[in-house]
This record gives C-alpha cells, sequence and structure tokens, in this order.
C-alpha cells in the first residue's frame, strides 16, 4: 500500500519534544495527517474519533499491563498499530505481537525507520485480516456442513430414506424459500429439538 496517498497517522507520546521531532519524520516521509496524542487516558475514544490508518505508539519503558492497555486501546483488530519501545522493554515482544500489535520495533523511534516500518506494518496488518477472514469462514462452513449433515440424519430417520435424497429434500426445500441449505437445515435441526 505504501504511502502512496494521504495517511493518517495517530502518534501516541507522552513526551513534547520526542513528538515533535516524529510528526516533523511523518511529515518529510509524504502525504500525511498527524494527529498527536500525549496523555493515555480514554486513548481508546482518542483515537477512535481520528479513524486513522495506523498508530504509532512510542514508549520508553511499558509495563505489561500498561502495554496490554495501550494494545487494546489502540485497536489492533481494526487497525495496524507499530509500538516502538526502548531496548529494555524488548522482553514484551510476545505478549504485544499476540496481542495484535502488527509491528514492534525495539530501541525506540528513529525517523530514517519510520516510513518502512509503517509499510510493513499495514502490509503485515492485512496480511492477518485476510488470514482471519478466511479462518473465520472455513469455521462458518465447517459449522453449516455439521448442521447439515444433522438435518440430512433426522430426514433419513424420519421418513426412511438415504442420504442423497434427505439432501435432494433440503435443497429443493431452500430453492423453494429462496433459503439458503444451511439455514433450513438450521431451521430443521431447532425444530427438531423443540419437538423430542
Amino acid at each position: 500500500m505504501g504511502m502512496s496517498r494521504k495517511l493518517t497517522v495517530v502518534v501516541v507520546e507522552q513526551n513534547r519534544d520526542r513528538a515533535i521531532a516524529i510528526v516533523d519524520a511523518l511529515k518529510d516521509s509524504g502525504e500525511v495527517d498527524v494527529f498527536v496524542i500525549g496523555a493515555v487516558s480514554g486513548l481508546a475514544r482518542k483515537i477512535a474519533t481520528h479513524s486513522p490508518d495506523i498508530v504509532l505508539i512510542d514508549i520508553d519503558n511499558p509495563s505489561r499491563d500498561m502495554l496490554e492497555e495501550l494494545t487494546i486501546a489502540s485497536g489492533p483488530m481494526e487497525r495496524p498499530v507499530a509500538m516502538f519501545v526502548s531496548g529494555a522493554a524488548g522482553g514484551l515482544a510476545k505478549a504485544a505481537v499476540e496481542a495484535g500489535v502488527s509491528a514492534y520495533v525495539v530501541d525506540g523511534l528513529q525517523a530514517e525507520r519510520i516510513k518502512p516500518v509503517i509499510d510493513i506494518a499495514i502490509a503485515r496488518f492485512h496480511v492477518l485480516r485476510q488470514v482471519r477472514t478466511e479462518l473465520a469462514e472455513t469455521r462458518r462452513a465447517l459449522e453449516e456442513r455439521k448442521v447439515i449433515d444433522r438435518a440430512k440424519g433426522l430426514l433419513m430417520k424420519a421418513k426412511g430414506i438415504q442420504e442423497d435424497e434427505a439432501y435432494a429434500m433440503l435443497r429443493k426445500t431452500a430453492m423453494n424459500q429462496n433459503r439458503r441449505v444451511a439455514d433450513v437445515a438450521e431451521a430443521l435441526v431447532t425444530a427438531s429439538g423443540l419437538l423430542s
């Protein structure tokens, strides 16, 4: 994706001088709208009001609790989050990545690294979102398959028919009602549960 279009960036930085340096570096790297948040209280709401393309968090020595709080508040499932920490906080990388942070950079935020880190964080975020979407679709398909199999079993038992005939009945009913086979199967299984 890169920085070809104008990006909206939220920077979470409590140190005013560092915030100014980060904003300058971002402005130098391309077309960006930058919003700095200096206080971490109400962070999620403050970030959401800007609906940024990416959140950059710069913290010196985060505790595990602070890291979790910042990560949750920055909404890593909704947008890419890049976290810059001092060397001392390197041990928290695993927790940050597990919480959904797209990029975790030790040794703080340096101007020349901002653009590549943003590009990587955005790319990684999109890959992970695609994987999460595919996983959710696979799980849904598997659940639907189980419900359809249960519905076929109920029809086979109730009507004394074979599996392919049971599926044909489900399919015909679904077509007649302009519904999905999985929805008809779900209704049948639910009704059967009520009747038994």
